[in-house]
């Protein structure tokens, strides 16, 4: 079961690296345990978001294709 989102950014009219610049501003922002879902129209956020993810130290709870853009959710881990 997904974790109820606590904060959505809709980043679909931005280009790389806006989607990922506006998750790192919503993550410094963010109590540990609160869980973003980022919304992208860019290709690239499916790539760039989870490697970043990954490398902060925070945990991907999933990504999904929606209309027209994807839907990265996040759960700030520290």
């Amino acid at each position: 079961m997904a974790p109820p989102i606590s904060r959505t950014i809709d980043a679909r009219g931005s280009f790389c690296p806006g989607p990922l610049m506006e998750l790192i501003r919503a993550i410094k922002e963010s109590e540990v345990g609160d869980t973003i879902a980022v919304w992208s129209a860019d290709k690239g956020s499916k790539i760039d978001i989870p490697k970043w993810v990954d490398k902060a130290g925070h945990t991907l709870v999933g990504i999904e294709t929606k209309d027209g853009y994807d839907e990265i959710v996040v759960t700030k881990a520290r």
